[in-house]
């Protein structure tokens, strides 16, 4: 069993930041499988969903960006996924707006949701899909991370949305190196 999981911050204030591009795309994810999130378990929304005939567990932690990985960590040990069918969907500073970048394993590149998984897991061997938010050098990182896209950028935006949608799609039946080389 495969698991997609879209990190973001719970709550309507955090709704449409670029912090919560990952819960964006798990969204998107969901309306075009026409699947909710109608389970919670270990601090995580989630849906066990049918995708490609396969079934996919997919996931919003609900534990705040920064401690995402216990909520990962509960699902995982809970449906017994492997860690190498693990794809998880998060903002990226050093991206432009309309750019994913698609990776089989890595280092955190300082984005604390992801050391937090990295942590809980004890491996950095999952698969990542990184959505570019652009940056700001003129507005503090915190600040810029919890803001809303631009008007002038979200059509963009959108696009980029949708086309880490159809790569979470693909990772259902395809390997990683299908995914680097049709989405990246």
């Amino acid at each position: 069993m495969k698991m997609i999981v879209g990190l973001g911050n719970p709550g309507r204030s955090y709704k449409n930041t670029r912090h919560n591009t990952g819960f964006m795309v798990i969204d998107a994810l969901c309306e075009k499988c026409g699947v909710t999130l109608n389970k919670e378990k270990f601090d995580a929304k989630y849906a066990i969903a049918t995708i490609n005939g396969n079934q996919v567990i997919i996931v919003e932690p609900q534990t705040y960006m920064n401690n995402s990985g216990s909520a990962v960590y509960g699902l995982v040990n809970y449906y017994n996924v492997d860690v190498s069918d693990i794809l998880v969907i998060y903002d990226d500073l050093d991206l432009p707006i309309g750019k994913l970048r698609i990776r089989p394993k890595g280092s955190s590149g300082g984005h604390n949701g992801i050391k937090d998984i990295i942590r809980y897991l004890n491996t950095d061997q999952f698969k990542r899909i990184r959505v570019g938010i652009s940056n700001n050098k003129e507005i503090d990182t915190k600040d810029y991370v919890l803001g809303k896209i631009a008007k002038e950028d979200q059509e963009e935006f959108k696009k980029s949305i949708a086309l880490a949608r159809d790569a979470a799609i693909d990772f259902v039946d395809h390997d990683i190196s299908y995914l680097m080389n049709n989405y990246n």
